[in-house]
């Protein structure tokens, strides 16, 4: 049984495929298309997926899109409803929107994917999952749990914000379930808005900001935006908010309560900001906390799976697993839109199908190694269209090479394998650098990434030397659980030191390993294990014997604003936009200096992307 799973028309579209109930592939649109966070039909994607399976669509079962549009339709129609006259302009944009194309998304799909290869003999069916079992799915199934509770919290659904479900054998099913408009996906985004960040993008800086901040505007929020009950059901005080009427998140009243109106995008970041970031932050994960407590005293299960956008705030993840109440937690690597279409797929192999669900697996994502890789061929023609020179190597001298850079203070770029499924670089396209070095962090936001100089960077380490760097004893595979470093390699600050506020504190070490321990002694942490990723887990392992420290940075092969680097062109036009020192592709190790001479705005850094060229292993 082959199933293809869609997701589009929002935000991040991906597509991805279950064969017989194995992932086979999936991959982000964006990353082919180059725009940031692609909402179109992921064709480039779907085309990938039936390339690395070898298979044409005239082989696919089953076609299945995330959610129910009709149904989100009607959500949207009763909003409106329920607000007018005052949401009248908002549907009016929404139903041009839905009425002129968004409610035709079966003859949409149904058309783009006759034009594929092999379409003309297609003879499955369309089907159409819904958002949050989507989602559930794509955390329950892919699990190595037999049996586990589900929590799939994200902006909305159809109506769906916030739902529990539980997950045994091959079974699945949603128990309870909070509608929209009250939303913690919502909420947080509100406060992303108003501290001049991006929706559906942004949210992660918010998180990442928040360490800089104190938390003083905590009891305001809970005493007037949003009531929490103590199983962490909650109700929002809608007079603050805009999004139901479809202007803006907030309206005037939001901005009374704060005594101030939100933040102009690109414009300099105030403690009241890293203020309110500490404060929304320190409500979400008390709302996470009631609700896996809840849900643990519930269900009586020890195992939990998360998805949905915030699944990805991993500070609230390594809150969960520290509480105690689940003996293992698994988090989907793309819990936001994007894993909804993996969701889809195995939603209906296992719901729709009723097949039988292996037991004993390890992870079923492959490590989120399910995107396109190229060979040293693949490469070597990609450097020689772009002029560019370097050497090639076994893997013995290529990780020796790489590590003596590494040491000396360099900036790899390192691709490797197949790409990462997923908003999180995980060693196939990445970038590297020493994390004892304390100039490293701001000199990779400055110079590589061109990113806010607050951005923390997060720590690779090997899974066998997890709990001597790091308080945590738990795989984090997919860098979605923040822990704090060990204290026997934090430094303590001086008395003028801890009086520091704001972003003066990113001006101190914090500890051994300064650029990936954040401002409260906190790091994004990813566990490398030699069967996950044997070359990566290697090049840790050769770091480690040169200092004796087994951690690199590890932050996403990509500049500010742009998707992670798909193809080896995609990689050498970034190394030629910044400052990183080394390109490693593959085989081919290249040096900066032994490149001809050319600027960050050549004709690489302004060129479509070249065809995709696949290879099927």
């Amino acid at each position: 049984m082959k199933i293809l799973g869609i997701s589009a028309f929002y935000h991040d579209s991906a597509a991805a495929l279950v064969v017989d109930g194995q992932v086979a592939a999936a991959a982000q649109e964006e990353r082919f298309s180059r725009t940031k966070n692609d909402a179109q039909l992921p064709v480039s994607a779907i085309r990938f997926c039936m390339t690395q399976a070898g298979i044409d669509l005239g082989q696919i079962d089953h076609v299945v899109f995330y959610e129910k549009p009709w149904l989100k339709f009607g959500r949207i129609a009763a909003v409106a409803a329920d607000i007018a006259p005052r949401g009248y302009q908002g549907f009016g944009r929404a139903a041009r929107i839905w009425l002129g194309g968004k409610a035709m998304q079966r003859q949409t799909i149904s058309t783009a994917l006759r034009a594929l290869p092999g379409g003309n003999r297609w003879s499955g069916s369309l089907l159409f999952s819904e958002h949050h079992i989507s989602h559930a799915a794509s955390a329950y199934f892919p699990s190595p749990f037999d049996e586990a509770a589900t929590l799939t919290i994200d902006g909305v659904g159809e109506w769906a914000t916030t739902t529990v479900g539980v997950g045994r054998g091959g079974d699945l099913a949603v128990h309870k379930q909070i509608e929209f408009p009250h939303s913690l996906g919502m909420l947080y985004s509100a406060f992303t808005a108003f501290t001049g960040f991006a929706v559906n993008s942004d949210e992660y800086k918010v998180m990442g900001l928040a360490p800089y901040g104190e938390p003083r505007f905590v009891q305001t929020i809970l005493d007037r935006l949003v009531d929490v009950k103590p199983d962490g059901s909650f109700r929002l005080d809608m007079s603050y908010f805009d999004y139901c009427a479809g202007s803006r998140m907030t309206n005037p009243r939001f901005d009374a309560l704060f005594g101030r109106p939100p933040r102009p995008a690109n414009t300099p970041i105030t403690q009241q900001d890293m203020d309110l970031a500490a404060s929304i932050q320190k409500v979400t994960e008390e709302i996470v906390i009631r609700m896996t407590r809840a849900i643990s005293t519930e269900t009586g299960l020890r195992n939990l799976c998360l998805a949905g956008g915030v699944a990805l705030n991993c500070v609230a993840n390594g809150k969960v697993l520290r509480d105690g109440r689940f003996e293992r937690l698994w988090v989907q690597p793309a819990a936001g839109d994007a894993g909804g279409a993996l969701g889809a797929a195995l939603a209906c192999h296992y719901l729709r199908n009723h097949a039988p669900r292996a037991s004993g697996r390890n992870d079923a994502m492959a490590g989120a190694f399910l995107g396109p890789e190229f060979n040293d061929t693949e490469i070597a023609i990609a450097l020689r269209r772009a002029k560019m020179v370097g050497k090639r190597l076994g893997p013995c001298p290529l990780i020796e090479e790489t590590v003596t850079a590494i040491v000396a203070g360099k900036v790899v770029g390192w691709f490797q394998g197949r790409a990462e499924f997923g908003p999180r670089a995980l060693g196939a396209r990445s970038i590297l650098a020493d994390p004892r070095n304390p100039q490293m962090q701001s000199q990779l936001n400055l110079k590589i990434k061109f990113r806010e100089s607050f951005r923390p960077f997060a720590p690779a380490v090997r899974r066998e030397d997890l709990t001597d760097w790091f308080d945590l004893d738990a795989d984090s595979p997919y860098m979605l659980i923040v822990a704090d470093v060990a204290a026997k390699h934090r430094r303590t600050m001086t008395v003028a030191e801890q009086a520091l506020f704001g972003i003066d504190k990113l001006k101190v070490p914090r500890s051994t390993i300064p650029a990936v321990t954040h401002v409260d002694y906190s790091a994004r942490i990813q566990t490398v294990t030699h069967e996950s990723n044997p070359l990566f887990h290697d090049l840790l392992t050769a770091f480690k014997a040169r200092t004796g420290c087994p951690v690199l940075v590890n932050t996403s092969f990509n500049v500010r604003d742009e998707p992670i680097v798909l193809t080896p062109d995609d990689a050498i036009r970034c190394f030629r936009r910044t400052e990183i020192d080394v390109l490693v592709l593959g085989s081919y190790f290249l040096r900066r200096e032994d490149q001809k001479r050319f600027s960050r705005t050549d004709e690489m850094a302004k060129a479509d992307p070249q065809p995709m060229i696949y290879t099927v292993y």
